[in-house]
């Protein structure tokens, strides 16, 4: 009876999962805008909606939703899977569970961008992103994964359209990691460099990340 509901209740997860999933993909769009200002407390916001006529705005980004991974020596299914459902993988330095993420990822021959987080203007991304600091966070499309749940990230891929064995060419080389707030060069110079200020040798806990 106890093996029976382990099984049951491990069926309903992987419903759940790719209900999520299907849901996250049908309000995908192709392009979205991204916005970054400096609000009345001075603090530095990420949102894709226009920042208030009150606030100070930074700049302003078009950008393809889409993968920007080089497709074109993939297989017919995995090339498919990145092109409409991009994953990206946000980190950081010293987190366990980030790297048996990315290793899971990468022996699966799963094509992903990785966002590290090491900044106060990485934490604000991340925060803005995932709602709450938990890492590793997984994005697959829309959908987003907090925590390290390798038959939850399994079977999300799997609904997502990614085979389940490693199709990737024996030569590819998975793009480098970049921050989760890179700097934005643009006319208010002082600041992006406020917003990237690197975070103090003490601050691990005051950041708020979660692992």
């Amino acid at each position: 009876m106890i093996q029976r509901n382990k099984i049951n209740k491990s069926r309903l997860t992987s419903i759940f999962i790719l209900l999520g999933v299907a849901a996250g993909l049908l309000t995908s769009n192709a392009f979205a805008q991204a916005y970054k200002w400096i609000d009345a407390n001075g603090k530095t916001v990420y949102s894709d909606t226009p920042p208030p006529p009150s606030a100070k705005k930074v700049a302003t980004k078009s950008f393809d939703t889409g993968s920007s991974i080089n497709t074109a020596n993939f297989p017919s299914d995995l090339a498919a899977a990145v092109s409409k459902n991009p994953v990206t993988l946000y980190t950081a330095p010293n987190c366990g569970a980030c790297n048996e993420g990315r290793s899971l990822l990468k022996q699966a021959g799963i094509p992903f961008t990785e966002k590290t987080v090491k900044t106060n203007d990485d934490v604000n991304k991340l925060s803005q992103v995932s709602g709450d600091t938990s890492l590793p966070l997984l994005i697959i499309s829309r959908s987003k994964f907090k925590g390290l749940d390798a038959v939850e990230w399994k079977t999300a891929l799997a609904a997502a359209g990614y085979p389940e064995t490693n199709k990737l060419p024996k030569d590819y080389r998975y793009p480098e990691p970049e921050p989760a707030a890179p700097p934005v060069v643009n006319e208010n110079k002082a600041a992006d460099t406020k917003a990237a200020e690197p975070l103090k040798p003490k601050s691990s806990s005051a950041s708020g990340i979660r692992f």
